[in-house]
């Protein structure tokens, strides 16, 4: 059997992207273009008699050209559909020396939708 690593997911974004250096950068060895958004997606589950949502929080890598491209739209409240595939990242924290890892989507596709608020845009896809 295949190995499959694939996610999509509809949420809308927690932070305005290039705020901080930490949020859009380039890297120095290639100069491609990187951008760091962070996505809420909801979930309605029923709990009882009524219907709860919860929020998960995620964490979104995009390259290249489609970050450039995309960089003027990544605002908080823009609701987007991110297609791609899950990266583990693993380092070792500098104080402590603990072995850490997170893990992120790292966009392969890129849909913008409306805004969280119900304002409807044209579709950007990158």
């Amino acid at each position: 059997m295949t190995n499959i690593n694939s996610v999509v997911l509809v949420g809308n974004l927690t932070r305005d992207c290039g705020s901080n250096e930490r949020d859009f950068s380039y890297i120095s060895s290639t100069g491609t273009a990187v951008a760091n958004v962070s996505i809420a997606v909801n979930r309605s589950r029923k709990q009882g008699e009524e219907w709860v949502d919860e929020v998960s929080y995620f964490e979104v890598r995009i390259f290249g050209k489609t970050a450039e491209n995309l960089k003027p739209y990544l605002l908080k409240g823009q609701k987007i559909v991110v297609s791609g595939y899950l990266k583990q990242e693993r380092w070792q924290d500098k104080q402590t020396q603990q072995n850490m890892s997170k893990v992120v989507i790292v966009a392969e596709s890129i849909e913008l939708g409306g805004k969280k608020d119900g304002n409807s845009e044209p579709a950007h896809k990158g």
